[in-house]
């Protein structure tokens, strides 16, 4: 089913077009990456695709009744939301239906003649459908696992909502928009914000949904593993690629070659042509001639494919450090909480050193610590011979708002640098002409990234400390990141989310979680490996564990009453409980096949005591599996 169309479709700004004769179509379950460089209209596009906007000509055409929802990047909350509310608004068009339900089931059981009833019926069963479709009847444990899946825990769930971080808030608009299940999404940069664990949580609940998206995200990793298609929005065009972003950046390449040999051979043809033209245009081979320009005239032009690169950035040459760059023993840090405890770690030069971990775990406190910036609880941190660090903040607090571009990047104190050397810098990183003179404040996130990476270059470092790098850039900035760290001679100490990235440059990764930091030796399909084969031989260990308890003699001593937490519930053989929970199970499956069919709705106090009945099973099978974990646990 084809949910949007659009035809010659044509966007401008201030009178020059932004993009002119899109041609594309978006069907039901395509899970769409819109990819382009900064400025590209990937945001105009998503605005219009949300009727938030209207095109200058062209048509768009949006399937009549079909739900399309963009995600929020800035949300507004008012005082009396909380994260819960403000979660639960997504499902507005729900209860809506659910409403309609009601009244549908109230007309069949009033209705007074059969054509009558056999409208209400087909309402009904429309709307049943619909519900089913949108799995409404498992609303709340819809809410709980997309707030849990985004990082939100149930101690936040009643907390106001305008409590929250940025960062926070933008997660509690991506649970909203989840919610919604609209037939198409609109998520532009859904992964800001979010941790790896999370990121790869959103990655597995996208993939298993039919809805239709466009997904705008310089996270090509994240592309990888969401993604059905690739449009490449590129001088007012869009070029569509079947696949993920891999799949998209090969077939891209392989395109580009094929069309530039056929360009040569166009051009060859075409100079034979114009030779034949020159040479007998006037002589007894004129007709001939004229022929030769007739058919020269009638040759449509091979267009070759613009390369997409970014700024040529690069870090320079830098003076040599010794051998060992950093060295840490027994490192301990402590704040509201452990971070990390008896950290041993050395740095050697050349390499580079990706942090990852949860949001709070203790990433940018680490790296702070291992540079001197931080004050460490216990333990302690040597910087090798001749180590000169530069650092790279996340929230990018080295450079002033209020600061021209070209003065916050200028080197301090540095009397060899003069302004035509800091302006070509600032080009290397993408960063032209009167955007040297703007503050800071006027530039765009990507443009602060950038800038921020310039300020970096300046200082001759030959340690970069970075934190967060390539947020706000796109993808071919990255690229060009990239390419720079991989060509730097210093060293390299890294925190990012951005797996992709870690898996061009990174040598070794520090994990931080849960009071822990660990050192793997790879890029981060190493550690990924790594911490797969340990779930797998954890959930190995709990299955024999568990089969162990199983097969103990219910006579085994038991311990003593005062190591062991008390019954909540009375002795009973697992074996028995779970016998009853199959019982319960099939009376409720029983159920919920009768309040599927519309004849029980017919009789208005039936369907009411079925769902009383429904809704007491429900709250007792929770109960007798409370129970049966408790007999598991403690019946031996």
């Amino acid at each position: 089913m084809i949910l949007v169309s659009a035809t010659d479709l044509g966007r401008q700004y201030a009178g020059d077009p932004i993009f002119t004769d899109l041609r594309f179509e978006i069907r039901a379950g395509e899970r769409i990456g819109l990819v382009g460089p900064n400025g590209a209209g990937k945001t105009t596009l998503m605005r219009l695709l949300a009727r938030l906007d209207q095109p200058e000509y062209g048509h768009l055409h949006i399937r009549p009744g079909i739900r399309v929802s963009l995600l929020v990047q800035q949300p507004d909350f008012s005082t009396d939301q909380t994260l819960m509310t403000v979660a639960r608004s997504g499902l507005a068009s729900l209860v809506d239906l659910q409403h309609e339900l009601e009244e549908a089931a109230q007309e069949m059981a009033e209705a007074d003649d059969e054509d009558d009833r056999e409208r209400a019926t087909r309402r009904y069963a429309e709307i049943h459908d619909r519900l089913e479709h949108q799995d409404a009847y498992s609303i709340e444990h819809r809410v709980e696992e997309i707030l849990g899946g985004l990082g939100f825990s149930t101690a936040d769930f009643n907390r106001s909502a305008s409590t929250f971080s940025g960062g926070q808030q933008s997660r509690m608009m991506l649970a909203k928009l989840l919610l919604q299940s609209p037939d198409l999404m609109l998520l532009d940069e859904p992964s800001n914000h979010l941790d790896i664990e999370t990121t790869a949580w959103l990655e597995n609940y996208l993939s298993r949904q039919s809805v239709g998206m466009v997904i705008v995200s310089h996270d090509r990793y994240f592309l990888d593993k969401t993604v059905t298609k690739i449009w490449e929005l590129l001088d007012g065009k869009i070029d569509a690629y079947p696949g993920n972003y891999t799949q998209y950046w090969k077939l891209r390449g392989e395109k580009a070659k094929v069309l530039q040999r056929q360009s040569e051979r166009q051009a060859e043809k075409i100079a034979d042509l114009e030779a034949y033209i020159r040479k007998y245009g006037a002589g007894q081979r004129a007709k001939q001639a004229h022929d030769r320009e007739k058919k020269l005239a009638r040759i449509e032009r091979v267009d070759t494919m613009r390369d997409i690169v970014g700024p040529p950035m690069g870090f320079g040459e830098v003076e040599r450090s010794g051998d060992i760059v950093i060295e840490a023993r027994k490192l301990s840090k402590s704040f509201d909480k452990e971070l990390f405890k008896d950290f041993n770690f050395t740095l050697l030069r050349g390499q580079c050193v990706g942090v990852i971990g949860p949001n709070g775990a203790g990433k940018t406190t680490l790296i702070k610590t291992l540079i001197g910036r931080e004050q460490a609880d216990s333990g302690e941190v040597k910087l090798g011979h001749k180590v000169l660090i530069g650092y790279h903040d996340q929230g990018l607090q080295s450079l002033p708002p209020e600061t021209s571009v070209v003065r916050a990047v200028w080197p301090e104190d540095d009397p060899e640098w003069i302004e035509g050397d800091v302006r070509a810098l600032l080009a290397k990183f993408g960063l032209t002409g009167e955007q040297a003179f703007q503050n800071v404040g006027q530039l765009s996130g990507g443009e602060k990234g950038k800038a921020a990476l310039a300020r970096l270059a300046a200082t001759s470092a030959n340690m970069l400390v970075m934190d967060e790098p390539t947020n706000h850039l796109d993808i071919w900035s990255c690229d060009a990141l990239e390419e720079s760290i991989l060509d730097f001679e210093g060293t390299v100490l890294v925190v990012t989310h951005d797996r992709y990235f870690l898996n061009q440059v990174a040598d070794r990764i520090i994990f931080v979680a849960n009071g822990k930091a660990r050192v793997i030796e790879g890029d981060y399909e190493t550690y990924q490996h790594l911490a797969a084969q340990e779930a797998e031989a954890a959930n190995a260990a709990a299955a024999r564990a568990q089969a162990a308890s199983n097969a103990a003699a219910p006579e085994a001593a038991t311990a003593k009453a005062g190591d062991r937490r008390k019954r909540k519930f009375p002795y009973r053989k697992p074996e028995d409980i779970e016998k009853e929970i199959g019982k319960v199970e099939a009376e409720v499956a029983e159920l919920e096949d009768l309040l599927g069919q519309p004849a029980t709705w017919r009789d208005p106090v039936k369907a009411r005591d079925s769902q009383l009945r429904h809704d007491d099973l429900k709250a007792g099978l929770a109960k007798l599996y409370e129970h049966w974990e408790e007999a598991l646990e403690l019946n031996n």
